[in-house]
């Protein structure tokens, strides 16, 4: 009962807080973080500690499946090989700076144990970088950059924090095992995804209701982990793959309903798994600062030189990734043109940790194999949030002025590209519409107030009157909008008419359902 009751009022203060955070026009993992350190700190309420099995297990792999549906294949694909080296050589580089930086600078840390904490924070976080950068409205090439980054470095980061670790624990290790072990964790894992994520998607075909469709798509992202994992392959990168292909192929297999109420349960579920990983990171502070059992001077150093180090190798290294690769190969140059470096700072800028880099911190195991404690344990996992909160606060914050300072806009390829669907589905339904008369199937009367509205839109889209092509789309979007006041109008009509007892109340949900439907279609058109 007390496990339940602390779910719930858990729940109950993450959309209290996601609700504020929204009202504070401030990113919600940052809100949501502070949020959750003064609530910690609240007498009374229970205590929560953070299973790092239940991260890996629970939240991580549906929000990873998620955010591998909604990614582009095509734009990862385009983006790819700069989005392996964010993933796999900058991680490695910041797992060895920070751990220069803190062994450096904090006395007692050893080789071993400072490589640990670089592993730990790593990699950016997943979850930060999508909430924080789909909602800035950042360039398309900035998002899939990030998101791209952030779906596959967590596999590298864990991967190099377990070599560290078994460094610590047995005291020793081979760089050529290390390689070669990590080369089938990354091989088996992808293996593993596209395996999986063609029998689900085989088996999908089959599922002709919605409510069964998505119940089996939440299913497989746990699936995907569990069975990756028990094959000691990177269970990450397994549910990501599993979640690109779910992503490809799901609009030619699920019905139109199931679409809708799929993407609704997976919106909601995502939302919620992410605002309470990030409230329970904020609630872990004070069991962190209890076990703390080292000098403040030393914590402090330690956190400057690890944040520092976090910021500067990744400004340094994006642009001589950025660049480099352009001057040296005229045939990648053809065809990635050279980024603005506007867009290369905003890259860099937007490192933010997150919830893996604490359930990493807290797997770490208590004892070496002699029996030892496991050396500045708590100490580790202090930086590691310290780190999380720094990154969140100072470059989360900061971000939004640091795009306006620059001149970083939306481009407009998004638009020009919608603009071009939609003339050729016009068109397409045209022609199909002037086959219907063409072979008698309708008469003239029947198929003109249809094929006049897809008339209308062609003139819209390609502009009249002098109007631009931009405005051609404003005058879609403005169709859409009284369309918008119509559908209000009606529902009204139809909430006054089931008031007066002029129709029942299953007529009413019938009629309410297509008027949302319509609705729904407004709004994703």
């Amino acid at each position: 009962m007390q496990t339940a009751e602390t779910v719930l009022t858990l729940l109950g203060l993450t959309t209290a807080l996601a609700f504020l955070a929204r009202k504070a026009n401030v990113p919600y993992p940052i809100f949501l973080v502070v949020g959750g350190m003064v609530l910690g700190f609240v007498p009374g309420l229970p205590e929560v500690t953070l299973d790092p099995q239940l991260v890996f297990l629970f939240f991580l792999p549906p929000i990873l499946y998620a955010a591998g549906y909604f990614t582009s294949w095509r734009d990862f694909r385009v983006n790819l090989f700069a989005i392996t080296l964010l993933a796999v050589g900058l991680v490695i580089a910041t797992m060895t700076a920070v751990a220069a930086a803190v062994h450096a600078l904090v006395p007692g840390i050893a080789w071993p144990v400072a490589l640990v904490l670089g592993a730990i924070v790593s990699a950016p976080d997943a979850v930060a970088a999508t909430a924080i950068a789909q909602r800035l409205r950042l360039p398309r090439q900035i998002v899939t950059i990030l998101e791209g980054e952030s779906l596959v470095n967590d596999a590298t980061g864990l991967v190099l924090l377990k070599f560290a670790t078994a460094a610590v624990v047995t005291g020793s290790f081979s760089i050529a095992s290390g390689v070669l072990e990590f080369l089938l964790l990354v091989a088996g894992g992808i293996a593993v995804g596209l395996a999986m994520g063609l029998i689900f998607v085989w088996l999908q075909r089959f599922l002709d209701d919605a409510i069964l469709a998505t119940t089996a798509s939440i299913l497989a992202s746990f699936l995907v982990y569990i069975v990756a994992e028990r094959l000691h392959v990177s269970g990450v990168l397994a549910v990501v793959v599993a979640g690109l292909l779910q992503g490809r192929y799901v609009p030619y297999i699920w019905s139109s309903s199931a679409r809708i109420e799929g993407t609704a349960v997976w919106q909601t579920l995502v939302f919620l798994l992410n605002a309470l990983i990030f409230v329970l990171i904020g609630l872990q502070l004070p069991m962190i600062l209890r076990g703390l059992d080292r000098p403040w001077p030393a914590v402090v150093d330690g956190l400057f030189a690890a944040f520092g180090a976090i910021v500067v190798v990744r400004l340094l290294w994006m642009f001589p990734g950025a660049y480099l690769p352009r001057f040296l190969s005229e045939r990648y140059r053809a065809t990635h043109p050279y980024p603005p470096w506007q867009a290369v700072t905003i890259v860099g800028w937007a490192g933010m940790r997150g919830v893996v880099s604490l359930a990493a911190a807290l797997s770490l195991p208590l004892a070496l194999a002699n029996g030892n404690p496991f050396p500045a344990r708590h100490f580790l996992i202090f930086l590691t949030f310290a780190l999380i909160l720094g990154t969140l606060v100072v470059q989360g914050l900061t971000l939004p002025p640091l795009i306006r300072w620059l001149r970083v806009e939306e481009d407009r390829t998004a638009e020009r590209e919608e603009r071009h669907a939609r003339l050729a589905l016009a068109d397409a339904a045209i022609g199909h519409l002037d086959g219907k008369t063409d072979d008698g199937t309708y008469h003239a009367h029947q198929i003109h107030p249809v094929r006049n509205e897809y008339v209308q839109r062609i003139r819209a889209l390609k502009g009249f009157e002098g109007e631009t092509r931009s405005a051609g789309l404003a005058t879609i979007r403005s169709a859409k909008a009284l369309r918008q006041e119509a559908l209000d109008v009606q529902r009204r009509q139809l909430l006054q008419l089931r008031a007066e007892e002029v129709i029942g109340d299953d007529v009413l949900h019938r009629i309410q359902h297509e008027l949302d439907l319509e609705e729904m279609g407004l709004r994703g058109s």
